[in-house]
């Protein structure tokens, strides 16, 4: 099989990484999401618990143009803030995994850092809010009590995130090969139309 990248954003709930670890499985490629942020503790010498915080503190500077323009290893300068340092550790393992061979890649901002990368496509998935906060309750074990809440929380922080380090909108359909609705296809069906587009567009 040739070189193919996919990724996939997704909102709270909607089962993404239960969707894009049975895609990397039917596609015979490994699979990066929490592992990334592992992988950018080992050769950044940043914490992966100050990792996983970052996600969360993105601001509304425009240092974005950063992360896609400095290297591997270069994101020392002064200018930059501790997070900025961080997401651009991420950004470069992103980089990395990428250049070593196919994968399934889900969420921090893939999409972006990826976007001149040859054979990779774009996935956004979603799903209606009420669908998520039962899922979230469900599989993921969050609190009834404020549920809607912390689904939203999750959500605002993603789009930050996004939009401090690409400038452009998290869930835009235009930025994306598809978007699709999880709850009409559940997770076997997502995989199965995800499978399907890249068969028809020749990815695969």
């Amino acid at each position: 099989m040739k070189k193919l990248i996919v990724t996939l954003s997704r909102e709270y709930g909607s089962g993404g990484l239960e969707i894009g670890r049975a895609l990397a499985e039917a596609l015979g490629l490994p699979f990066y999401d929490k592992k990334l942020l592992s992988i950018a503790a080992e050769k950044s010498g940043f914490s992966e618990e100050l990792l996983r915080q970052a996600e969360s503190k993105a601001t509304n500077s425009l240092l974005y143009s950063l992360a896609t323009s400095l290297g591997v290893g270069a994101y020392g300068p002064d200018t930059l803030s501790l997070y900025d340092k961080m997401y651009l550790a991420q950004f470069d393992v992103i980089r990395q995994v990428a250049e070593e061979g196919s994968c399934v890649i889900v969420g921090r901002c893939a999409d972006y850092v990826l976007r001149e990368q040859e054979n990779c496509l774009h996935f956004f998935l979603h799903a209606p809010l009420e669908d998520r906060m039962n899922r979230a309750i469900k599989e993921y074990g969050d609190d009834p009590a404020n549920i809607k809440s912390v689904v939203l929380k999750h959500d605002k922080a993603r789009a930050n995130y996004y939009y401090h380090y690409t400038n452009q909108k998290w869930g835009d359909a235009k930025l994306y090969d598809m978007t699709l609705n999880t709850s009409r296809t559940g997770p076997e069906g997502a995989v199965k139309m995800l499978l399907h587009y890249l068969e028809t567009v020749k990815a695969v």
